[in-house]
């Protein structure tokens, strides 16, 4: 079973996006090709360089296929994108410049161009770059903010407000375009209107549901605005509000106790340059929603070249390289974080936990284990050294180190409840149910209607064949909250087939299948499920699809015998809730991330107007709940996200009070 320490624990830094979880070997390339006698060998080589996400081998191959055609344009930009991509920014700027005219790759190129010329404070020469030939919304937003902050540069702040306002675009434009004015004016002065920008911009709820990371960062910015402000009240309400997003951020803690003890609070942003950078680093982190890493990490890497010592830029690249499959990239990235930042100490944890991904557990351990002693309250260190004792199944010790961590909590809150879920996992896994279950309720206690525990819980009670009601109302719920998560929905499926409801069984494994496709134990269980049903050459297709997944050991060897062999016949009388032949595994939140292939020039995100709201999201509610209540069919939740982009397709973005656009009922 994955386990989440290492994405709980960067999404207390970085806003909290989902991180890949099974990091690989990183990749090491040669400085230059060897061997390589032709253009169509050298461009093969580099093309299969980029699908293993091996930047510096693709880098060497473009340049060994350049030598055989040097005015080769696709050659140029691939190589350009490569270098930008891998963060060698001034070897790129050559190619940059040869491509300055080319339409379909200007948006990189002159981007890059102008990225240079902020980086030498030449603002006028930057906003001659930012003028496109070919723009879509996403880049005529990137060059609008970059041109208002040239203007800045250029000492017009005036001019650079007034260009803001005819910034037009979709829906989601407002969220960026509102925390750039009030930056930009707050940097000139203009405090009455930078604080109606911020206040503005932390009040779009909404919006902050679509670009979180964005909208926290505009919550620090306020606060520390009203705290210079004097207004130190009012800053302090602010935080609290972030709290909302994102319980346990380092920065908006330390930013709290900086404005408690009356401490001079510096801008977030502080002139043209760093302006520039959080355009990418809001662009980025927004549009970082997997399957788009190399599309994130060119934006990213654009920022750093802006500000190469920007620790946040760096915690997001590490996140990117993660999900990249590449942990040697990510513990170099996590290594030049600052020592005075407040992401440090989470940089190391995360060090710990990709040490771990690299199988070099006795070091990760040593170094997890000196971070705790550091730091004995910090509940992060006992769940990132306890998720590595999990990935080498020690669960004994993991038990034993949870125990340990709960006795440092005389007074639990809601932000604990991982740690009794991690010790319900623990002791589940060690066969002390007695032990478990307590820590489930207690987690459930601490954090109601948690997704993950009530998966958890609600499956074990099943698969004992306890509380099968209640389990499977629980597991249900926890599909109702998160309707999009293939896991999930699996353990909603493989219960109904431990109950022997294969006809529901298979309606859930189909979905989950459909949620992830990738997964062999998901298509295993979906398989199993159509043999029970009556459909014998489905569930061959299924098991045959799994098996070449290349799924672990003990999974591959039951698939091969289902095969071989097919299900056994059910027993006579078979009762509700009599185990099933297969074992299942119980899936937690957030496994890895797919993996996917670059192409030569990253494709923009598609963009679409937003459609004007119908209904408001009620506390409590779903996506899934609202399809089913309003709509008649809780699988029509996938509707309401094709018609409201600014979920990004993400059912976890709604919140309180949005608005949304429902589909027409059927009659």
């Amino acid at each position: 079973m994955p386990l989440n320490s290492r994405n709980w624990l960067a999404g207390l830094a970085v806003a909290g996006f989902a991180l890949a979880n099974q990091p690989a070997f990183a990749k090491e390339s040669p400085a230059e090709p060897v061997e390589i006698g032709s253009l169509s060998g050298a461009f093969l080589a580099a093309r299969i360089a980029e699908v293993d996400n091996d930047l510096n081998g693709a880098i060497a191959y473009y340049k060994r296929a350049l030598s055989f055609d040097p005015t080769n344009q696709q050659l140029q930009q691939s190589l350009m994108l490569g270098l930008i991509s891998q963060g060698r920014f001034d070897e790129a700027l050559p190619y940059a410049d040869k491509l300055k005219e080319v339409p379909d790759v200007e948006r990189f190129s002159r981007l890059a161009l102008a990225v240079d010329s902020f980086k030498k404070k030449d603002y006028t020469k930057a906003e001659y770059w930012l003028k496109l030939s070919l723009e879509s919304d996403l880049d005529r937003l990137i060059t609008g903010l970059m041109t208002a902050w040239a203007k800045t540069g250029g000492g017009s702040p005036k001019d650079a407000l007034a260009h803001l306002d005819k910034l037009d675009g979709p829906e989601w434009y407002k969220i960026f375009v509102a925390y750039h004015r009030a930056l930009i004016a707050e940097g000139a002065g203009m405090n009455a209107e930078a604080d109606k920008a911020y206040k503005a911009t932390v009040d779009d709820i909404t919006a902050g549901s679509a670009a979180p990371e964005t909208w926290l960062r505009a919550a620090e910015a306020y606060a520390g605005f009203l705290a210079r402000e004097g207004k130190k009240d009012e800053a302090l309400k602010v935080l609290d509000k972030s709290d909302e997003f994102s319980v346990g951020r380092p920065a908006v803690a330390e930013l709290r106790t900086e404005i408690r003890k009356g401490m001079p609070i510096p801008p977030l942003v502080q002139g043209p340059t760093e302006g520039a950078t959080e355009i990418f680093l809001n662009l980025g982190t927004a549009l970082n929603r997997g399957g788009g890493e190399a599309f994130v990490r060119l934006y990213l890497q654009y920022a750093l070249a802006l500000e190469p010592k920007s620790d946040i830029v760096l915690m997001q690249l590490a996140s990117v390289a993660e999900q990249q499959e590449q942990p040697e990239e990510a513990i170099a990235l996590y290594g030049k974080i600052s020592k005075g930042s407040s992401m440090k100490r989470v940089a190391e944890l995360q060090r710990g936990l990709n040490l771990a991904d690299l199988k070099r557990h006795d070091q990760a351990i040593t170094q997890l284990k000196a971070l705790l002693e550091a730091a004995p309250d910090d509940m992060r260190g006992y769940l990132a050294l306890g998720g590595v004792y999990a990935s080498k199944e020690d669960y004994r010790s993991a038990a034993d180190l949870y125990d340990k961590a709960v006795a440092r909590l005389p007074n639990p809150t809601a932000e604990n409840w991982n740690i009794f879920y991690q010790r319900g996992i623990a002791n589940e896994r060690l066969k002390q149910w007695p032990k478990a279950e307590p820590n489930f309720r207690k987690a459930l206690e601490l954090f109601p209607d948690q997704p993950q525990v009530m998966n958890y819980l609600g499956y074990s009670w099943v698969d004992m064949n306890i509380n099968l009601d209640e389990g499977l109302k629980m597991i249900q719920k926890a599909v109702d909250l998160r309707p999009s998560d293939g896991y999930i929905v699996d353990s909603l499926g493989w219960a109904y087939y431990r109950l022997g409801k294969y006809e529901d069984a298979v309606r859930e494994l189909e979905r989950a299948v459909s949620l992830k496709p990738d997964d062999p134990v998901l298509n295993d269980h979906l398989g199993d499920a159509y043999w029970r049903a009556g459909r014998q050459l489905e569930a061959t297709f299924q098991w045959t699809h799994a098996r070449d997944m290349k799924p672990e050991p003990d999974v591959l060897a039951s698939v091969q015998k289902k095969l071989a062999e097919g299900l056994p016949p059910l027993e006579p009388k078979a009762a509700l809730g009599t185990p099933a032949p297969t074992a299942p595994e119980v899936k937690q939140q957030a496994p890895a991330a797919d993996k996917k292939t670059e192409t030569e020039t990253p494709a923009a995100p598609e963009t679409a107007t937003i459609i004007p709201a119908a209904y408001k999201v009620q506390p409590g509610q779903s996506l899934w709940s609202i399809a089913a209540d309003k709509l008649g069919n809780g699988n029509r939740y996938i509707e309401i996200l094709n018609l409201n982009p600014q979920l990004q397709g993400d059912p976890g973005r709604i919140v309180p009070g949005q608005e949304l656009k429902l589909p027409e009922p059927v009659n």
